[in-house]
């Protein structure tokens, strides 16, 4: 009678795994159908509306004369300096904490403001740029003040990966 109760639990179990399956790509494949759906939909309707003009054009009250030009390079710039100011400052801390750093006060006092910084929400950012960059600093409203802002924001992002990534060198090398 054991035996049948270990093959009649077996199989139960065997089905409820199967449906557990079967039930988890649902839950995969239901959303990423609604989004195919809707990116086709959007694609649809705003491709007959993509030109040159509308990518070269500047901003109009007009839509049929309203372009992105201005939004585009300012993106551009913005990310661009955001990385040049974040990489190379978050890579030296790194390289620092991981190779140079050790226990000594400054790593640590390092680390803390990096797992601080991590915590901070990005309104608080904004915030803080305006105060600083923008009001202190006297960039203005720029694209400077907002790529330091930026840099902020994703600096303990870029110390955390590059600190992963020197660890997984071997240590000859």
């Amino acid at each position: 009678m054991s035996q049948q109760t270990i093959d009649i639990c077996g199989n139960r179990g065997k089905l409820g795994e199967r449906l557990f399956h079967v039930g988890c790509w649902l839950a995969i494949l239901l959303p990423l159908t609604m989004l195919v759906v809707l990116v086709a939909d959007v694609a649809i309707d705003g491709l007959g509306r993509l030109d040159w003009d509308f990518i070269k054009g500047f901003p109009s009250r007009r839509a049929h004369r309203a372009g992105i030009w201005p939004a585009l390079w300012g993106t551009l710039w913005l990310v661009g300096l955001t990385a040049l100011l974040a990489i190379p400052i978050g890579v030296g801390a790194a390289i620092y904490l991981e190779e140079y750093g050790g226990n000594r006060r400054l790593a640590n006092f390092i680390e803390l403001n990096i797992a601080n910084l991590a915590g901070v929400p990005s309104v608080i950012y904004g915030l803080l740029g305006l105060e600083v960059f923008v009001r202190i600093a006297g960039f203005g409203s720029s694209v400077l003040a907002g790529a330091c802002t930026l840099a902020l924001l994703v600096l303990p992002i870029v110390i955390i990966s590059a600190r992963e990534a020197l660890r997984t060198v071997p240590y000859g090398l």
